[in-house]
């Protein structure tokens, strides 16, 4: 009787003192991170608890990027770091492009009879080779409302990179981290870590002081005062380009970004004549269509679009006593603030649709989104003219894109939007990050 009575009692010692074993009998239902908007460079940059010790990181948020990389030349100090070994199953998920050896002490980064991929920073465009690697990272889980309990993924892939692709992030910054459509893009492996929907939520904070929240999982989505946006989304499928849209990749990979279904474009309620084939892929060069991004801090247009777009959207404000001015760049069309209202949507300008799949499916740009305070009396229109050849004719930029949730369900291939919160007197910013638990 006494060795059943030891047996029991050293059994619920392990359970209550072994991590491991807590952490198996817990399974979130979801997961969530921080995101803030970094004021010098408008790139969104989330922290991510990773290594052995556990430190955080700052990574700058690339929403079509094919997965993380980060810089292993400085500071990278971890006891649980494993390089990914030739021809291993890691190698296979990561899509690595070769294997080799590495010439220097072996370290984070290099290491001999390893394989690799081709991390690139999709701000400055520049591209090099970096070791596949695996890693503890941990994050918060969350019910929808608060956060809850810290979760472990131990065997975290991700490519280490040179410091020097750290040029053009925000300060502090040590990487990317790719929530595209890829296998070891960051949705991909919570997912699959912890059994839930392959569906990611976005919600970007105007703010440069407050935080904006990016949920792994299904919803609720909650936002202070008790606004559940997972309840007012409104759904458009998702494309894939079939051509890859990185600076580098292997021959025959599809894009790992979101694109969706632009069948057409209105200021104020009125169509705007655009060239439509622009809005569709060139399936043998993957060119044209419709993109989100979140390394682009503002709306690109292909030069006709944005011509056809600006023009309607001018000859509206003008309808409304709204005076144009001189243009500040980078944007082209500006006005004077002296007319235009503030209302709950932002300043009261000509929206935008974007239509989708119907004419009643459309993403409306009100004010809050459309336009950039520049000086004290002059707003901008917040879109950029792309040029004549854009690899993409949309790309749906950072600006506006905040303060709307947006949900990306990779397995149905799905994006729900909210529109702007503001319209629900709630904004991005009021996730309530104080843990209940």
């Amino acid at each position: 009787m006494a060795s059943i009575q030891y047996f029991l009692f050293t059994s619920l010692l392990l359970f209550c003192f072994s991590p491991s074993l807590a952490q198996q009998s817990f399974r979130p239902k979801a997961l969530v991170i921080p995101v803030s908007k970094d004021a010098s460079t408008l790139q969104y940059v989330t922290t991510i608890n990773q290594r052995t010790p556990s430190v955080p990181i700052d990574v700058v948020v690339d929403l079509g990027g094919r997965y993380m990389w980060v810089d292993c030349d400085r500071n990278y100090v971890s006891s649980t770091y494993r390089p990914a070994r030739c021809n291993s199953a890691q190698c296979s998920a990561a899509g690595a492009n070769g294997c080799g050896d590495c010439f220097g002490g072996p370290r984070p980064g290099c290491n001999n009879n390893t394989c690799g991929v081709g991390p690139d920073n999709s701000i400055t465009h520049l591209g090099t080779s970096g070791e596949v690697a695996e890693d503890v990272v941990s994050l918060q889980s969350t019910d929808g409302k608060n956060p809850g309990r810290v979760v472990t993924v131990p065997k975290f892939l991700f490519a280490c990179a040179p410091t020097f692709l750290l040029q053009g992030l925000a300060s502090g910054v040590v990487g990317m981290a790719g929530f595209g459509r890829y296998k070891i893009g960051l949705p991909s492996q919570f997912a699959a870590a912890f059994s839930f929907h392959r569906k990611f939520a976005v919600c970007l904070s105007s703010s440069t002081s407050a935080k904006g929240v990016i949920f792994f999982g299904d919803g609720p989505y909650v936002f202070l005062p008790g606004v559940d946006a997972s309840q007012s989304l409104t759904y458009t499928p998702l494309f894939i380009n079939p051509i890859s849209t990185a600076n580098s990749f292997p021959l025959g990979e599809p894009s790992a970004e979101y694109f969706i279904g632009v069948k057409s474009i209105k200021v104020n309620e009125k169509a705007v004549s655009v060239n439509t084939t622009l809005l569709s892929f060139d399936n043998s060069e993957g060119v044209g269509g419709t993109k989100i991004s979140t390394v682009d801090p503002y709306t690109v247009l292909e030069a006709s679009i944005f011509k056809a777009v600006t023009d309607a959207f001018v000859k509206e404000a003008a309808a409304m006593n709204i005076t144009r001015v001189a243009a500040v760049a980078p944007f082209e069309v500006c006005f004077s603030s002296k007319n235009i209202l503030s209302t709950r949507l932002g300043p009261a300008v000509p929206s935008i649709d974007l239509v989708l799949q119907n004419q009643n499916v459309f993403w409306r740009i009100f004010g809050a989104n459309s336009m950039v305070q520049v000086s004290s009396d002059v707003l901008c229109l917040g879109f950029i003219n792309g040029g004549s050849n854009p690899r993409t004719s949309i790309v749906i930029g950072g600006k506006q894109i905040e303060d709307n949730l947006l949900q990306f369900d990779q397995a149905t291939s799905r994006l729900g939007f909210s529109s702007s919160l503001l319209g629900r007197q709630t904004t991005c910013a009021n996730f309530n990050f104080t843990s209940t638990a």
